[in-house]
């Protein structure tokens, strides 16, 4: 069926499609080159890939070169990881030790007795202290689970309060804190007091424990032979200071006496006491008055002879005398603690006190310091159950006795009042020995015991843990495996483009289906390109080449470390594989684990070497292979100069396509108003054909 022609709707002669077939061979120019800008666009796009394969060569590269180099780095080898751990920075220094975890920090962890479900907690102002932070909070009342919501609002990391169902029908309310350490305890204030009584958590301590202040109020001195500062008395050498009690300190089984001190002892020729002189006068005696008892004696001595027999001023009378601290007690008589130790670092003592004072009352603690060359220290007075505080810690009975350094903290007095009861942990120190020296911390990490290293204590352990700083050779391997993948990766991308073989993109069997196909759209899509040409050539050459090594001169290429073009072993396999030839670089992981274990330091220098001593990496693998890819990837480079180029192009394109829009859309115009007039010139004929038919009608019917 004919279309239906529609005056003024329709053309009569279909001029649409005959102006459309007119400007389709029109616009075959243009879409030449719009063709030539999408292909100008991929282009662009493969160097970019190619750019940042290039990119993550040199990135992989220079990490051997730079100052964060893996050669540097260090780890920590645990011998019981259960036991201790530890990480090490790039300052550490390679050695073995050995550990033994005494105890690890906790922190006190109070649990109630399971309590009803309706049970409701008072209102008040509630304060719980954790060492020397304060947690205080205004309660409404309520139940236990809006009491824990409200102390986690405002412990400030502090405390964490939860509410546990233990029994079938009650609730227990868990209260603690997170701060490990035996300073650190947990102690409860104003309504908070009444809180952990009700529920069981805690319990109020013996009257016997005391904490000695050492503050300028209570230390009687003159100010010029002792001084207090900071929590610490100092009394000099020759000087005296004495602490009065009161009210006076019991003494009971159990208790323990201990402190913390330091001495600073001067040169023979520093002594800070006056010297004798020898300027002595000595009075002549009065003569007996009649009456008096006289006594023949020999004749006095005069101030001359005296002196004579005085030491010289350069050798002055020297007192060593380190029984320093006196007991005085309530009945007048004393009891002198035993002698300290020189030690320029505050050490802890720790006695029996039962033994010290003979059951007697201590009215005061007297320092008298009778030394002429040394001054001493003291701090951290106190007077103590351990097993009351300490709980699990047991004391060394025969080591207390004889007043043995102990090198444990003593522990410190609860602030609040209050000690735990029904505690599921009790804050305490973590306590560990190396090789025999015993230390404390009042957490789990520590970081300042060995330099460079930071210690997790994990657990207790009777026996001994080695831990040893090594050389992070996985880190090593792992940026080796990362440098060689990077640079098959760049190679197989550079054979790829320049090369028109579809068999290159078949050995790439690590790539996907989608992603091997993808890369059959690049296949020779560059392979009249001179410069990549050039690169793969020195690529190849430059993990091929021979490199100078100090410390072993024997090791100079990448196949002495199992990395080369075919690391099959001899005898392997036979045969021609063209895959081995295009510049692929292969490991033998044994090979290389066996130089990473031996020859740790000359494989660094195999990678990048200071050969003049400028402090400047000039030579090796990877400052070869940094410099290679620099040129092409820099600012300004090789690849950035080929994308200028081609966006050169495509603006260039871009322009002409402008002008043959403009000229195409002219024509179009031109043939529509072309066809246009022939069909208004066609219609008025038709019309005047139509006029004269009926003229002619018209005349007809009148000559009848």
């Amino acid at each position: 069926m004919s279309d239906v022609y529609i005056p003024g709707v329709k053309s009569r002669f279909n001029t649409e499609n005959l102006v459309e077939g007119l400007m389709r061979v029109e616009r075959i120019p243009r879409e030449r080159v719009g063709k030539d800008i999408e292909n100008l666009q991929i282009q662009k796009t493969y160097w970019q890939e190619l750019g940042r394969r290039m990119s993550a060569l040199r990135e992989s590269a220079r990490s051997f070169v730079s100052f964060q180099n893996p050669f540097n780095d260090r780890i920590v080898a645990s011998g019981d990881e259960s036991i201790l751990v530890g990480t090490a920075t790039r300052e550490a220094v390679e050695q073995t030790r050995s550990f033994t975890v005494k105890q690890t920090a906790q922190a006190d962890r109070f649990l109630s007795q399971p309590l009803e479900e309706g049970f409701k907690v008072e209102a008040g102002n509630y304060v719980f202290t954790v060492g020397k932070d304060e947690v205080s909070f205004n309660f409404r009342g309520g139940t236990l689970r809006e009491f824990a919501d409200a102390l986690n609002r405002r412990s400030r990391d502090k405390i964490q309060a939860s509410v546990i169902t233990i029994q079938k029908g009650s609730k227990s309310l868990l209260i603690e804190s997170k701060v490990t350490g035996a300073e650190n305890r947990l102690s409860f204030s104003r309504n908070a007091e009444n809180l952990p009584l009700s529920t069981g958590k805690v319990e109020r301590p013996q009257d016997s424990r005391r904490n000695i202040a050492i503050t300028s109020e209570n230390v009687t001195t003159d100010g010029q032979s002792a001084e207090v500062l900071e929590d610490t008395v100092t009394i000099y050498a020759g000087g005296q200071a004495a602490i009065p009690l009161t009210p006076a300190v019991q003494t009971a089984p159990g208790l323990v006496f201990t402190f913390e001190a330091a001495t600073k002892v001067f040169p023979e020729q520093d002594s800070p006491l006056p010297r004798p002189s020898a300027d002595i006068s000595i009075p002549e005696p009065d003569a007996p008055e009649e009456g008096d008892l006289a006594v023949e004696t020999e004749a006095p001595e005069t101030g001359a002879s005296l002196a004579a027999e005085l030491p010289s001023p350069s050798l002055p009378l020297r007192v060593d005398d380190l029984e320093v601290i006196t007991l005085q007690f309530t009945d007048g008589s004393s009891a002198r603690v035993p002698a300290l130790q020189d030690s320029e670092t505050f050490h802890p003592y720790r006695f029996p006190l039962p033994e010290l004072t003979g059951g007697k009352i201590i009215a005061s603690i007297d320092f008298i310091n009778q030394n002429t060359h040394r001054d001493v220290s003291i701090r951290n007075i106190m007077v103590f159950d351990p097993g009351a505080e300490e709980g699990a810690r047991t004391e060394n009975a025969a080591s207390a006795a004889q007043g043995s350094l102990r090198t444990e903290n003593p522990v410190p007095i609860v602030q609040g009042g209050f000690l735990a009861g029904n505690a599921i942990s009790t804050a305490q120190d973590a306590v560990i020995s190396m090789e025999g020296i015993e230390i404390s911390r009042d957490t789990n990490t520590i970081d300042d015991l060995v330099p460079g290293v930071t210690l997790t204590v994990k657990a207790p352990s009777e026996r001994p843990v080695k831990l040893e700083v090594l050389p992070d050779r996985e880190g090593v391997k792992e940026a080796i495996i990362s440098l060689v993948g990077n640079y098959n990766r760049l190679m197989a991308e550079v054979n790829v483009l320049t090369r028109i073989d579809d068999r290159i993109v078949q050995e790439l069997s690590y790539l996907s289906p989608e992603e091997q196909e993808e890369m059959r759209k690049k296949l020779g899509v560059f392979a009249g390109e001179s410069s990549l040409v050039q690169f793969k050539a020195a690529l190849q050459q430059t993990v091929t080449g021979s490199y100078l090594t100090f410390l072993e001169r024997d090791l100079t290429m990448l196949p002495q470390i199992g990395i080369s073009t075919d690391a099959r072993k001899a005898g392997a396999t036979t045969g021609y594989d063209p895959s081995r030839l295009r510049g692929y670089l292969e490991i033998d992981e044994k090979v290389l684990d066996a130089a990473l274990e031996s020859r740790m330091p000359a494989i660094q220098q195999l990678f990048g070497y200071d050969t003049d001593g400028d402090l400047i990496i000039d030579s090796g693998v990877a400052y070869m292979l940094d410099q290679l890819a620099k040129p092409y990837v820099e600012t300004g480079g090789v690849i950035t100069l080929k994308t200028g180029v081609i966006d050169s192009r495509i603006a260039q394109d871009n322009r002409r396509i402008e002008t043959m829009d403009r000229q195409l859309a002219a024509k179009e115009a031109s043939l529509k108003n072309q066809y246009a007039q022939m069909e208004g010139a066609y219609n008025r004929m038709e019309q005047m054909s139509t006029s004269l038919d009926q003229f002619s009608q018209r005349a007809n019917n009148n000559n009848r």
